[in-house]
């Protein structure tokens, strides 16, 4: 059942079963406006798993104002004051950063030299790709907010309740950080170093917290209030969702403990905690878990190198509460599962669509790609492709009239699939010798191929795709090709496909070989066949 662009009472895509617990709240609280919050630690370069967060947040906050007709805010908070608690793997100057370990990250010099921080250096990057993607979101910085004085008053709310909310954290730590545990991190007076000391004090009333420097035993009186210290950060998120009456914030797996810690805090100092949501996390091409400081995911540049960013917001959208590998391999799929999903919404603006979230609710106006990415690549694999025009040779005969200027998206996916198959095609062809069933297969192909190509050729594209793929199909009905269909009719299997694949293409898989073939050209195909069967053939005396 398509759902009507009006009838969003009934959408059930996950955006908006989240924006309905969003809208139950401001209906409880009394509240006209919606603030949503995404978090950033910039202690390291950003990767794509640290954004997935914005674009979904974006969706459940689009689909609360489409409910609700009310406002919302997103908010994208940097935790620039946290300490550099170690150098990360991928940056430059390794060693002046090691020199800095412990300070805020905005008062570390940026390794890269081009930010007046390290933490303002992130946070630009930050901001680039959220700018990228056209998000609409307010920056925060903890810094900033912390010495404008944005976080005083629920400071001072904190150091009233200062046993309370120790009470909250001391059960989930070890006997020796129980007796020290503060939700206070004092910035050294003289070193900038975020201190994790025991407080001697807490003096609300003076805005004071009393503590000694373990090094040399001097004892210190910082102030709480006007970025003199920060919150440990369970707390500090806590903090955070107090002081700003966040309504709405996702994060990882990982973090399911701290949000309920922080969410009991949060309730101490008098607020309630957000909506939440806990989605499952990236994993790199080793099913280990992405790391900011590692980076062993996929950066920015690297996927929109590849992919135009709406695969990547398509990526973001499919399942996120089930784990996904981010890796190189995963970028064509999300490419044409995008493609697909853009073509629906051009038949219907149906909210279940993922496409709907990416575009607003509204089909992009340039023209869908006549072909697959996937096609794409595969085309590009077999001519060797190092550049977009011998690929428009190919599409111009296709689909006639398709230029770059006519078509713009497939102008995108032409130069992305030039760049990828560079960069991870190319090195990894690997083309076998046929056995010989495969070879009498090939030659049943290639002659279905050549009796028929007069009119093959006159068909249109999607008609002759199809007549072709009949062709493949009926010359792989062989044994040992053969398998058993549910209704008891012989089919052919996936060994047939494979076979065409690993010897005409060099890869392990590939396109519906119909398409290929009316993209590629019945010639062409009939010379990939020749090829592959000359491959290990005994030559004659």
């Amino acid at each position: 059942m398509t759902i009507a662009p009006t009838d969003l009472s009934a959408a059930r895509a996950w955006p908006f079963e989240e924006a309905r617990k969003v809208a139950a709240r401001l209906e409880k609280s009394g509240k006209d406006v919606a603030l949503f919050e995404t978090g950033y630690g910039p202690s390291g370069l950003p990767h794509i798993g640290t954004f997935g967060e914005v674009a979904r947040t974006t969706w459940v906050r689009r689909a609360f104002e489409l409910l609700t007709g009310k406002r919302s805010r997103l908010i994208a908070f940097s935790d620039d004051m946290d300490g550099l608690r170690k150098v990360p793997d991928n940056v430059p100057n390794k060693e002046m950063l090691a020199t800095h370990l412990g300070r805020p990250v905005t008062a570390v010099p940026d390794p890269f030299g081009t930010h007046e921080s390290f933490g303002h250096h992130n946070n630009a990057r930050l901001r680039a790709f959220l700018d990228a993607f056209g998000f609409e979101y307010e920056f925060a910085s903890s810094s900033d907010y912390y010495k404008s004085g944005r976080f005083d008053a629920a400071l001072i709310r904190m150091a009233e309740r200062h046993e309370e909310v120790r009470a909250v954290i001391l059960p989930t730590l070890g006997p020796e950080r129980r007796a020290t545990y503060s939700p206070f991190l004092p910035i050294h007076p003289k070193t900038g170093i975020v201190m994790q000391v025991p407080m001697e004090e807490v003096r609300p009333a003076e805005d004071l917290l009393i503590w000694r420097d373990p090094a040399d035993g001097t004892r210190h009186a910082t102030r709480i209030t006007g970025g003199h210290c920060k919150a440990q950060w369970k707390a500090d998120w806590a903090l955070r969702w107090f002081a700003l009456g966040v309504d709405y914030e996702m994060s990882g797996k990982d973090l399911i403990d701290s949000v309920k810690l922080s969410s009991a805090i949060c309730r101490v100092l008098g607020g309630e905690p957000p909506e939440t949501f806990t989605y499952e996390l990236f994993l790199d091409a080793e099913g280990q878990k992405i790391s900011k400081s590692k980076g062993n995911g996929l950066t920015i540049e690297e996927w929109l190198r590849y992919a135009p960013p709406e695969s990547l917001a398509q990526f973001m959208f499919n399942q996120p509460q089930r784990a996904k590998r981010l890796y190189f391999d995963q970028i064509p799929r999300a490419v044409d599962e995008y493609l697909q999903h853009r073509a629906r919404l051009r038949v219907a603006a149906d909210p279940a669509v993922p496409a709907w979230h990416i575009h607003g609710g509204a089909a992009p106006n340039d023209p869908e790609p006549p072909v697959s990415f996937t096609m794409l690549l595969n085309l590009a694999s077999v001519v060797n492709a190092d550049d977009p025009e011998i690929l428009w040779g190919f599409l111009a005969r296709y689909a006639p009239g398709a230029t770059p200027r006519t078509q713009p998206l497939l102008g995108k996916l032409v130069e992305h699939a030039v760049h990828y198959y560079r960069d991870f095609v190319a090195p990894t062809k690997r083309f076998r010798e046929p056995s010989p069933a495969e070879r009498e297969a090939l030659h049943a192909l290639m002659a279905a191929l050549r009796d028929r190509a007069a009119d093959l050729e006159a068909m249109e594209p999607e008609e002759r795709a199809r007549a072709i793929q009949d062709l493949v199909y009926d010359a792989g009905r062989r044994e040992p090709f053969l398998q058993p269909n549910k209704d008891g009719s012989m089919g052919v299997s996936r060994a047939w496909f494979n076979a065409l694949y690993q010897v005409l293409l060099g890869q392990e898989e590939g396109p519906r070989f119909g398409g290929f073939v009316a993209l590629y050209g019945i010639a062409g195909t009939i010379g990939l066949i020749e090829t592959a069967l000359a491959r290990g053939e005994t030559p004659v005396a």
